[in-house]
């Protein structure tokens, strides 16, 4: 069938916005939390490299010089607060800085997490609220936050971090389970509600990662013989591996991506 006049106009404006770079965050203003090691950093890092200038919130001052350099090598901005996210009110006052800092909030990653491994029966509730308060309490208060003055903007990108644990049940490590079965919760309820306002709420679900996080595991060789068994791809993944990701949904390449909780795994999920 004879394409029409208006499908060939609108592959012509579509390549015309694509050649003005969907994914240049240049003077857009991002908040990582926990932004200063691990994979925080490493998102930090890479919305700096699309041009965004950076403010991480985290607890304790861990890596800021290392992650600043970073940062500032890019030509761009960074300023860092040393906060407790579990702590009320916490939250607003972030955002209330980040204002102060920037003028405006363009991009939220709830990147803080924690993870406490034990056997079911062997579980503490400490174990259980600390995990629940950084990885589940937090995301709510601070995507509450940044949305309230994304609302304002009638613009904004909400990336939280979920699992293979917002899908599965994993192994010792129930309250981690729930906290990202909750993170995926969220990110749908948000965006259901948020899409009016041209907010974008999406997470992403890594796969098996090479972090601190995961030495314990990739340590123990039958779990992650285990492991491999099922990564149609193979390999544990590095963590440059998830950058682009993170920032394809923080820019205007995603503007119809809402309410998706994307895996990058490998294919882990479909085997």
């Amino acid at each position: 069938m004879e394409q029409s006049k208006e499908e060939i106009q609108a592959n012509e404006e579509a390549l015309d916005q694509f050649k003005m770079n969907f994914f240049d965050l240049t003077g857009k203003v991002a908040v990582i939390t926990g932004g200063n090691t691990g994979l925080g950093q490493g998102y930090a890092v890479a919305l700096a490299e699309a041009g965004a200038d950076i403010f991480i919130p985290t607890f304790g001052t861990a890596e800021w010089d290392n992650t600043r350099a970073m940062i500032e090598k890019r030509g761009r901005k960074v300023e860092f607060m040393d906060v407790d996210l579990t702590k009320e009110g916490v939250a607003e006052e972030v955002v209330k800085k980040v204002i102060e800092t920037y003028g405006h909030i363009d991009i939220l990653i709830n990147n803080a997490g924690m993870i406490r491994r034990n056997p079911l029966l062997e579980s503490q509730d400490k174990d259980w609220d600390m995990v629940i308060n950084i990885n589940l309490n937090a995301v709510y208060h601070m995507s509450m936050a940044a949305a309230k003055e994304m609302a304002k903007q009638k613009s904004g990108k909400i990336i939280n971090i979920g699992s293979m644990l917002s899908f599965q049940g994993g192994k010792f490590i129930p309250s981690y389970t729930a906290s990202k079965h909750g993170v995926a919760g969220l990110t749908k309820a948000f965006a259901s509600e948020l899409g009016a306002y041209n907010i974008q709420v999406n997470a992403i679900a890594p796969g098996y990662i090479k972090t601190a996080n995961t030495a314990p595991i990739r340590a123990d060789k039958a779990r992650n013989q285990e492991i491999l068994d099922r990564i149609p791809a193979n390999h544990w993944a590095e963590p440059s591996e998830l950058m682009g990701v993170a920032v394809f949904l923080a820019s205007k390449a995603s503007n119809y991506v809402n309410g998706h909780i994307l895996a990058v795994d490998g294919g882990y999920l479909v085997r």
